[in-house]
């Protein structure tokens, strides 16, 4: 699990410089200039997020199994991530009342994701994989109230319908067989 471990520390590490070190990051940016600050940014957290990838998918054929949760979470799996998909979907669009209400709803989006996945996957890897991302996501949400973000204000009537028919509708696919394609296992064995 070294490769998911040294994967998640690099990916969610370069995410956790505005909340750790604000006044560093800053500063790199005004010596580096924005166009090459975001560059190292983006190369970061693509070797972090191909570490995740190859790490999780070596950790996950090794791994021990910590808990084996009842079939029934599956679903509720299911369904949350069904929700997980329409609220990213809403982080993407002008702001409706669902981005309004998840006031940071790519966040929300990575908690409800990692949450269903905790619930439906009881080894080693998942744990690890999940737990991290759900921790990250609960104390970026709590850094950008700190930082007094404004909550962002519904102006798209329209907006909220796409989210759910952009969301539902990548949730399908995913359900179908995405997921089994791009994971190597389908949601619900």
């Amino acid at each position: 699990m070294i490769w998911l471990a040294l994967g998640l520390v690099i990916f969610l590490g370069v995410h956790s410089i505005r909340m750790v070190a604000p006044g560093w990051r800053e500063a790199r940016i005004a010596a580096m200039g924005e166009g090459r600050w975001k560059g190292l940014y983006a190369l970061a957290s693509l070797v972090g997020f191909i570490l995740i990838i190859v790490g999780f998918g070596i950790a996950r054929t090794e791994a021990p199994i910590l808990y084996v949760p009842p079939i029934w979470l599956s679903h509720v799996a299911l369904l949350l991530m069904a929700l997980s998909f329409i609220v990213f979907a809403a982080s993407q669009l002008p702001a409706g009342r669902i981005k309004q209400a998840a006031r940071h709803p790519m966040l929300l989006a990575v908690k409800l994701w990692a949450l269903a996945h905790l619930l439906a996957n009881g080894d080693a890897a998942s744990a690890l994989l999940f737990v991290a991302f759900l921790g990250f996501a609960v104390w970026n949400r709590i850094d950008v109230k700190r930082r007094g973000e404004p909550d962002p204000v519904a102006t798209s009537a329209s907006a909220d319908l796409w989210a759910v028919v952009i969301g539902l509708a990548a949730w399908v696919l995913f359900w179908w067989k995405l997921h089994e394609w791009l994971i190597g296992m389908p949601p619900i064995a």
